[in-house]
């Protein structure tokens, strides 16, 4: 793997261990008008892969105030067919520039036959599966000069194909790639309810040792009859359940960087901060627990 270049115009400041949040369209005024009280701000990779203009303007001058973490949405990890080396080179140049402390992509796929699908599709669980995602982390972590994180998928069906569980596979692509976990626990609280599996065995199966990232978010229930399923749209507030799968995740990994995400129905900024702070007020916690293990 290369080393990382030095982005042109920010230093790589790491995320710290605070409640971050997304940087949305309808609140780039706010930012530029006043920083808001946030640890760290994210955003989707794909929307700055321009040469210039307004958006990237504003990101510059924000990203002056706020560790950054990059999340990209298009790359297609899971895709067979590998990955665009045009989008490979166009997302390195955007790290460079912006030299971002986290940089995460999604354990899913979109493109097949050159045809771009937009939602993040779910892979089988298998030996074959598993070889394509780890050849295309594999690349993608020599073209950006960096380890990257890899996201756990939001599930609504279940493949009969499938030959180990959703851990088991994300501890053999870390054992693989060298790559790290963003940990969402809204996905696995949306997989759980959608599939049937019980969370709390989810989260004894995770490779804690690499996970560097969490992200919470809002679901909505879909009603079929007797039936529900959980949709993972982020736009919404946190449901106590993932509040609760937080404070767990956060028991066994101590304080790190947890996002609150709001993509669709975004409200205005001081909804969205205020879910932020309950995510500080569980990293408190954590922080907390750990000094008293510490001192004891």
């Amino acid at each position: 793997m290369r080393s990382p270049s030095p982005g042109a115009n920010a230093a790589a400041a790491p995320i710290p261990a605070r409640a971050g949040i997304g940087l949305r369209h309808r609140h780039v005024v706010d930012f530029l008008r006043q920083p808001p009280a946030t640890g760290w701000i994210e955003v989707h990779s794909e929307n700055y892969l321009s040469a210039g203009g307004p958006r990237l303007a504003a990101l510059e001058r924000i990203r002056r105030d706020f560790p950054l973490s990059c999340h990209g949405v298009g790359l297609s990890l899971g895709s067979a067919d590998g990955l665009d080396r045009r989008h490979l080179q166009a997302l390195r140049g955007f790290y460079d520039r912006f030299a971002p402390g986290l940089v995460s992509e999604h354990v899913a796929w979109s493109v097949t036959g050159g045809v771009f699908l937009n939602d993040l599709l779910p892979l089988p669980f298998t030996d074959e599966a598993l070889a394509v995602i780890c050849r295309n982390i594999d690349q993608a972590q020599e073209a950006f000069g960096r380890r990257i994180l890899v996201e756990n998928p939001s599930s609504y069906v279940a493949f009969t194909e499938s030959t180990m569980a959703e851990w088991e596979f994300l501890r053999a692509i870390v054992q693989r790639t060298g790559c790290g976990l963003l940990l969402d626990v809204n996905n696995i609280h949306v997989s759980a309810c959608n599939i049937g599996f019980d969370a709390g065995r989810y989260l004894d199966g995770v490779p804690w040792e690499a996970v560097e990232e969490i992200h919470v978010a809002g679901h909505t229930v879909a009603r079929f009859d007797e039936e529900r399923l959980l949709i993972d749209d982020h736009g919404s507030p946190v449901d106590a359940m993932v509040w609760q799968l937080l404070q767990a995740a956060l028991e066994c990994t101590g304080p790190l960087p947890v996002l609150v995400e709001w993509d669709t129905a975004v409200p205005e900024l001081p909804v969205l901060l205020a879910e932020a702070e309950k995510a500080d007020r569980l990293l408190d916690m954590a922080r907390g627990k750990r000094a008293a293990c510490h001192a004891a």
